[in-house]
């Protein structure tokens, strides 16, 4: 599994200029983005938005997608579908083109990373569909709000990302394991975690394990599939939800001859509240 989780090289935003960035509207957020000069990962910003993950094929590969994303609620809460050849999301917000609003793409090519690009305007093709899943960044400012830290944020990283041998319900030629990010609680602090994100089903609600990560396939804690490690402190338990990265796994064994998603860790910001 490739790691590419971390953007271009250089566009990693100081810590104290990422938090004033946060504070500004949704729509100056976007247009930095649409600009190229954001192109970090988006836990943090816009807090109380919805953010998603992203998912780009050709239409003959849309309805099986679909069809994955209805079987598999959890890691694919789907929120939003473009019409077939309009870059524009409509129904997520206003003016949001999916060719230049998410700050970093992963670019697929028959199952396997080709590259990444902050603007996929030469890529677009007029047979395109674009999804858009629900991401847990969503209700990471809820949990902030309950006094829960998130230490992924604390640190400026992605949480860790696994792929677990948890099976996917297959639809067409998707399939695959289950991803799963991470955060560390306390036993305490990840029963109230639980509570907070049942209201957020959107972004993949409640967690689907937490306690020992070799029961989901997990050999080791330090080498995350994507992004990188987050401590889990004596006293604390690792939580795991179910992460909009999964189609990334199912599209390597679909193997479109084209896919275009986000980087991990760098998700399209709506105008909708979590």
């Amino acid at each position: 599994m490739d790691n590419a989780v971390e953007p271009l090289a250089g566009s990693h935003v100081p810590a104290s200029e990422r938090r004033e960035f946060a504070k500004e509207p949704v729509s100056a957020i976007r247009t930095r983005i649409r600009r190229g000069a954001f192109a970090d990962q988006t836990g943090g910003l816009a807090p109380g938005m919805l953010q998603g993950n992203l998912a780009i094929l050709p239409a003959s590969y849309a309805q099986d997608f679909s069809t994955y994303c209805q079987r598999n609620p959890k890691p694919c809460p789907l929120v939003g579908v473009s019409d077939r050849g309009d870059p524009m999301m409509r129904t997520l917000g206003a003016d949001i083109d999916i060719r230049t609003d998410v700050p970093l793409y992963n670019i697929y090519r028959d199952g396997e990373l080709a590259g990444q690009s902050r603007d996929i305007r030469d890529l677009w093709q007029d047979d395109f569909v674009a999804f858009v899943l629900g991401c847990s960044y969503s209700f990471d400012a809820a949990l902030q709000a309950g006094g829960l830290p998130l230490r992924h944020l604390e640190v400026g990283r992605t949480p860790s990302v696994f792929v677990t041998n948890v099976p996917t319900v297959p639809a067409g030629p998707f399939g695959g394991g289950l991803v799963v990010s991470m955060r560390p609680f306390s036993v305490p602090n990840a029963v109230r975690a639980i509570e907070v994100t049942a209201r957020y089903p959107n972004a993949h609600g409640t967690p689907v394990h937490f306690g020992d990560p070799a029961a989901i396939g997990i050999a080791d804690m330090d080498r995350p599939d994507w992004g990188g490690p987050i401590d889990v402190l004596p006293g604390e338990v690792p939580v795991f939800w179910a992460c909009g990265v999964t189609p990334q796994v199912a599209i390597r064994q679909a193997r479109p001859p084209i896919c275009i998603t986000h980087a991990p860790g760098c998700m399209l910001i709506t105008d909708i509240e979590a």
